[in-house]
């Protein structure tokens, strides 16, 4: 089979050759190694094969977002200033939006040798600072899909992966305004303000998704932001007021013009696995393995394999951290559990990449073993 194909046959419950093998964010096409800008971290030789490795033999699923033309001037412009620095090994900047008579701060660091950026400090800090941003203006939903840029990558892929359009959820917008800990206190104690904040990227949200899913029907989402409200960051009862009340409706929007969503969940999953159900999403990822899950993949499959392509299983830090033979046997397992019995179709994927600048070799050697195990 084509690579296409069998991503395609496995989202959509069909027979298979073998279970495709992807890489996750790695898919050797958006890694640029000869881009000179020094937050590259690819550019670093180590690199090149592993980059080689996606391109040529994983199942490739590349991430896209889609923006839109002709929208409406964002209404906080005029509130909003921003600074930017750099010193010896770091990007800084600096967010401030004038709420009224209070001032809303966010710091962030982006460092040269590491793919991530770092919150220093969120938007919000507390409740005043949540009815100040909620007092803010709201620009009315507008605008048209740009599907260039999926189009444009699914030509050059061809036949040897597909492109995944990519959104966070409201409760990941609403949640990423503050540290973990204000979160979680806010959400709890303030349920009624905190659903404002919520009903307020929701608006935004939905009809894009909508919008996007009629114009590029047919494709693969991911649907990130759950996890904030999954054990042990809150109990599971506030999933289903914070996720399924927003996220049901997005999935509807998506596979009511044949998509298929796929929610992103870290961690614990037990315990919200019916309200994930509850969605109807017809993918989950990336069920992390005990102990940084709580689940086996083989519960999973058993008991929601006949809903939901399920994708993952391997932990990111096995990935990084186990010696080959040992990670052999993680990739084996996984294979099996995920495969056992009907269902729409695994995919076997980390849970994240490696973000520093030089590569690992025993992750490199690690990313040979997943290929070489899943036959590809």
């Amino acid at each position: 089979m084509k690579r296409r194909e069998r991503l395609m046959a496995s989202l959509r419950g069909g027979s298979v050759d073998r279970p495709p093998v992807c890489f996750y964010e790695i898919n050797g096409h958006d890694e640029k190694p000869i881009d000179p800008d020094p937050y590259n971290i690819y550019g670093h030789p180590s690199w090149a094969p592993l980059i080689d490795l996606a391109r040529d033999r994983s199942d490739r699923i590349v991430m896209r977002g889609v923006p839109f033309a002709d929208t409406h001037d964002d209404p906080l412009a005029a509130l909003t200033t921003r600074e930017v620095f750099e010193d010896a090994h770091s990007r800084h900047e600096t967010v401030r939006i004038q709420a009224g008579a209070r001032e809303l701060v966010r710091r962030t660091r982006r460092d040269r040798d590491v793919n991530t950026v770092w919150t220093l400090e969120h938007l919000l800090k507390d409740v005043d600072d949540l009815r100040a941003y909620l007092a803010l203006p709201l620009a009315p939903f507008g605008g048209v899909p740009d599907v260039s840029g999926v189009l444009d990558t699914e030509a050059a892929l061809g036949d040897t992966g597909i492109v995944m359009i990519d959104t966070a959820d409201p409760l990941c917008l609403a949640a990423d305004l503050f540290d973990m800990g204000t979160f979680t206190v806010i959400a709890s104690s303030e349920p009624a303000l905190f659903q404002r904040l919520l009903e307020r990227f929701a608006a935004q949200l939905l009809p894009r998704t909508k919008a996007v899913s009629q114009a590029l029907p047919g494709r693969l989402w991911r649907i990130y932001g759950p996890e904030y409200a999954t054990p042990p960051y809150l109990p599971p009862r506030f999933f289903r007021d914070l996720v399924v009340r927003y996220d049901r409706p997005m999935v509807e929007a998506i596979q009511g013009h044949g998509g298929f969503a796929r929610l992103h969940s870290h961690g614990n999953l037990h315990a919200i696995l019916d309200d994930i159900a509850a969605t109807g999403c017809t993918g989950l990822d990336p069920i992390e393995p005990p102990p940084q899950g709580d689940v086996s993949l083989a519960f999973v499959r058993e008991r929601y394999g006949q809903q939901m392509t399920l994708f993952g299983n391997l932990e990111a830090s096995d990935l990084e951290n186990l010696p080959p033979a040992d990670f052999r046997e993680k990739v084996l397992r996984a294979l099996d559990e995920g495969t056992r019995g009907s269902g729409r179709g695994f995919v076997l994927m980390p849970s994240a990449c490696p973000y520093g600048r030089v590569l690992p070799e025993r992750a490199l050697a690690n990313y040979r073993v997943m290929v070489e195990a899943a036959g590809a």
